[in-house]
């Protein structure tokens, strides 16, 4: 009988998940009959591998009323140098160079600030060093942005995967969002705790970026673009959180260490530190989405042993394939991740108590050279 209500739960959750995906829409591809001036932010930091490919991809968006701010953050490689290089004589672009860290400030925070404080278009967008746009991403983030009538638009992107760790964790955080997320909520209210964002990809309304503080009023922040968010619905802008898998790539990890390393500074502060929090998803997630993977082992012994076969052993590991390679659909990843839940959820857990733990015993957290508390 347990079993039974274990699977009706697992089927429930499934049901859900696809339900809850109608309501984050994808970029709108009509054309557009204005193209209001944009501005395209990037901080960069030690970013030397990214520079060729991120100029190149710049220098390819058709949108026609472009500028480009590109600030290196203090780099310790030759991330200026080939700034300078690869941007040549192209007017579009301006790059500067960033100041020591001021006190009490977030190394990346600083440097979108700095950033915004010289951009003067009407839209301006923030992007990672590690994120591609496909060619029109300016026109369609541009026209689903008016048309949904926000002042900010944000979305998760595809994000192409090598490493196991990488495997395991990184397609998680389009899971969270598609399971955990009332997008409803979201994406149709003011409703601050019903937030998601990705800093790799933030289009705003300069105007309302700046009536919120900007950067500045979350200076601390080391989940800058969810508080920054949470910012935007307490002054009752409305926010839009799109999937915009298919013009949107982001190269988050180079190796498994820096997928572990850059997980484990943002998990449990993005959770607002919270130990029931932590500790109540790392009870689901063992409970929904690891013991599934033993129930599999249990039904193969009992069949190698006694040739007994019973479904029941397998459909909750079926169940929650099924809704993971849904989600890998709708986010534009490799459907056949799906088949390893059990232990991207193991490595989940692994990465919150290890956050929290972190946090708690307050050992700080590195980055790019950089500690975080």
């Amino acid at each position: 009988m347990l079993i039974i209500i274990y699977t009706i739960l697992l089927f429930i959750f499934l049901l859900f998940t696809v339900a809850n995906s109608f309501f984050m829409p994808k970029l709108k591809d009509s054309k557009i009959n204005h193209y209001p001036a944009v501005s395209i932010l990037v901080p960069l930091r030690n970013e030397e591998r990214n520079v060729p490919d991120l100029i190149s991809m710049l220098k390819k968006l058709t949108y026609p009323n472009l500028c480009f701010l590109l600030l290196d953050d203090q780099s310790e490689d030759r991330t200026y140098e080939l700034l300078n290089r690869h941007t040549g004589v192209d007017a579009r672009f301006k790059i500067l160079s960033g100041r020591s860290l001021p006190k009490g400030w977030a190394g990346k925070v600083h440097a979108c600030y700095t950033l915004s404080r010289h951009a003067e278009t009407e839209l301006i967008l923030f992007l990672d060093a590690d994120v591609r746009l496909a060619p029109m991403t300016i026109e369609r983030a541009v026209h689903t942005l008016e048309s949904s009538k926000v002042s900010l638009l944000t979305g998760f992107p595809k994000f192409p995967v090598q490493y196991l760790l990488e495997k395991w964790l990184v397609p998680m955080q389009h899971f969270l969002v598609y399971f955990h997320l009332p997008l409803l909520l979201a994406n149709r209210t003011a409703f601050p705790a019903a937030t998601a964002a990705h800093g790799a990809f933030m289009l705003f309304k300069r105007t309302a970026y700046e009536e919120i503080g900007g950067h500045e009023s979350i200076k601390n922040s080391i989940v800058d673009d969810v508080h920054l968010t949470r910012k935007m619905k307490e002054n009752r802008k409305r926010v839009l959180l799109a999937n915009v898998t298919d013009m949107v790539t982001c190269y988050m990890y180079r190796s498994s260490r820096e997928a572990w390393e850059g997980f484990k500074k943002n998990i449990f502060p993005g959770f607002g530190r919270s130990l029931p929090i932590t500790i109540s998803l790392c009870l689901f997630y063992t409970l929904f989405y690891v013991f599934p993977g033993l129930l599999v082992f249990y039904g193969a012994a009992q069949l190698i042993i006694s040739s007994s076969f019973s479904i029941y052993w397998y459909l909750p590991y079926i169940l929650i394939v099924l809704q993971k390679m849904f989600i890998d659909w709708r986010s534009s990843q490799k459907l056949s991740l799906s088949f390893s839940m059990p232990l991207s959820a193991a490595a989940f857990i692994s990465l919150m108590l290890v956050s929290m733990y972190t946090s708690i015993r307050k050992k700080g957290y590195e980055w790019k050279g950089r500690s975080y508390s």
